[in-house]
């Protein structure tokens, strides 16, 4: 029988150490609203254990499942890591889902309670009390009848919370975007976690000098896996911005002297439409930007470093449901551009063709390690389909070169046919953003009488470009094979984004399939979604 430590194999406690060693360093600088709040490492342990005591405070069972619906602030911090301190399960919320979508999570996750930031989520009041979750704490001076005030509760003096774990030994449960379905509810162990962190610094420490922005949301992988843990498992610094506006992003890089920042390909392919302001700017702190979740061009790439002398621009995956596979060599060898690393220390990978073959150099990417997810919540059918044998399927397409690098192609069905010739759209977005005026690109398939899809564009010029269609087309045909060429073209002031901070293809495809033109280049420059 496994006896496990409820502090030391509790994924709320991992920077608990940190706290002790150095209590006077800053781990979180919160801009969230007019103010700048930083916080110490004692402060945030100290604000972290008050959230346990409250919820156990509160009559709660081990086990029961709490929602987060709280902003990019520290408050966000020591919920989640305070929720799983007294043995609950944390369910990080979308603050910008729709209603729907935002009761179904509810409802799916078993949620008996709720912390709620109603700034930041204004849907939140109405759906706890129709859903009539039994515990109510929101961060509000004035709580409502039947809402517990969260920052009156913390500064109650409550008993000590007692340290322990979940029974089925979940720390907390994600839900993926929902964007092809409905939401799908991951769930992740305290045991898998800390592996996951304690692996990545092993290997890729954390200085203690290092200050991470954080621009994306909270409630994103990319943030949580990429900067919170790593910074506040080593010692170091993390800036929250409450949300992303380009110029206030790069002036908080700036003011707050970022060593580093992580985020999806669409925050830093805005940030070209601002070369004036970045070099008004003082970035030599910076040292390293990561781009990942979704895929990063060739192109942005080459553009960020031309822009950020000295800053190396790095591209990353890593998944909910499995951590991150794929990583830069320990060895000094440099990552080919437009490679997401070699296989991770600790993580099996393989790629597996259409035909069930994993000697491949090209095919879906499997991984397997102590991190993957549990299963997914009241979905046994996709777990058996998507965990084989402890292998995770991603539904990511990726090839291998001779040297072990991995390069990602896209999704599994993001590819297409055009007339008897796969298409992937990346490479399809790397010709268009070989033009000097392309800034953003989103390449979808849309409907074909003759070839039964053909690929379109959404594409994003510099400020004051007056390139045209026809150039755009010309780019492409001069640069790859004629069948991939976008038969529509559609010029906008930004690529609409969805809620997971990636292109919303959905919208896209439905806006390029009802432009106008019969598979001839089209010019439109819509409002901004």
């Amino acid at each position: 029988m496994l006896v496990f430590n409820a502090v030391q194999d509790n994924l709320g406690y991992f920077f608990a150490g940190t706290a002790a060693r150095l209590p006077a360093n800053t781990a979180v600088v919160d801009l969230w609203g007019a103010q700048r709040r930083v916080f110490t490492y004692a402060e945030l342990e100290r604000r972290t254990q008050a959230v346990a005591a409250l919820m156990q405070s509160l009559g709660m069972q081990a086990g029961e499942r709490v929602a987060i619906l709280v902003g990019n602030r520290c408050e966000y911090l020591e919920a989640f890591f305070g929720v799983m301190r007294a043995g609950l399960v944390a369910v990080p919320l979308n603050v910008r889902q729709v209603e729907a979508n935002l009761e179904f999570m509810l409802l799916d996750s078993g949620a008996s309670a709720v912390i709620l930031d109603p700034e930041a989520c204004p849907l939140g009041l109405a759906l706890a009390e129709k859903l009539g979750l039994r515990h109510r704490v929101i961060l509000d001076q004035s709580p409502p009848a039947g809402w517990v005030g969260y920052a009156s509760a913390l500064d109650a003096g409550l008993p000590q919370a007692v340290a322990r774990l979940s029974p089925d030994g979940i720390a907390f449960q994600p839900y993926t975007a929902g964007s092809t379905g409905k939401p799908k509810g991951a769930r992740l162990t305290h045991s898998g976690m800390l592996w996951s962190i304690r692996s990545t610094e092993a290997s890729w420490p954390t200085g203690t000098g290092e200050v991470g922005l954080v621009t994306v949301p909270l409630f994103h992988k990319n943030a949580m896996r990429g900067t919170i843990k790593p910074n506040l498992f080593a010692g170091a610094r993390a800036v929250l911005l409450p949300r992303y506006e380009p110029k206030a992003f790069l002036a908080a890089l700036s003011s707050e002297k970022a060593t580093f920042c992580g985020g999806v390909p669409a925050i830093f392919s805005i940030i070209l439409q601002h070369e004036d302001l970045i070099r008004s700017l003082d970035f030599s702190a910076l040292k390293l930007f990561v781009i990942g979740s979704a895929v990063v061009p060739t192109e942005l790439v080459r553009n960020l470093e031309r822009l950020f002398p000295g800053v190396k621009v790095k591209e990353s995956y890593g998944l909910t449901e499995a951590g991150g596979p794929l990583r830069v060599p320990t060895d000094g060898r440099k990552t080919p551009a437009g490679s997401a690393g070699l296989i991770a220390s600790g993580y099996e990978v393989k790629l597996v063709a259409a035909d069930g073959r994993d000697t491949t150099p090209e095919g879906e990417l499997w991984t397997r390690s102590p991190c993957v997810t549990d299963g997914y919540q009241n979905l046994p059918e996709l777990t058996r389909e998507r965990i084989v044998e402890g292998w995770l399927r991603t539904g990511d397409l990726f090839r291998v070169d001779a040297d072990g690098f991995f390069f990602f192609r896209g999704r599994v069905d993001d590819m297409f046919s055009c007339g008897g010739e796969n298409i992937y759209p990346r490479e399809v977005e790397s010709l268009l953003l070989n033009h000097q005026d392309v800034t953003d690109a989103c390449v979808v398939p849309i409907p074909h009488e003759v070839k039964g899809y053909v690929p379109a564009a959404m594409v994003v010029l510099r400020p004051g470009a007056s390139v045209g269609v026809e150039a755009l087309k010309a780019c492409t045909l001069a640069n790859g094979p004629a069948y991939a060429h976008p038969r529509k073209i559609m010029i906008v002031d930004a690529i609409p984004i969805g809620l997971a901070g990636k292109p919303d293809k959905a919208l896209i495809r439905t806006m390029l399939a009802g432009a106008k033109g019969s598979g001839a280049p089209v010019a439109e420059r819509p409002q901004s979604a």
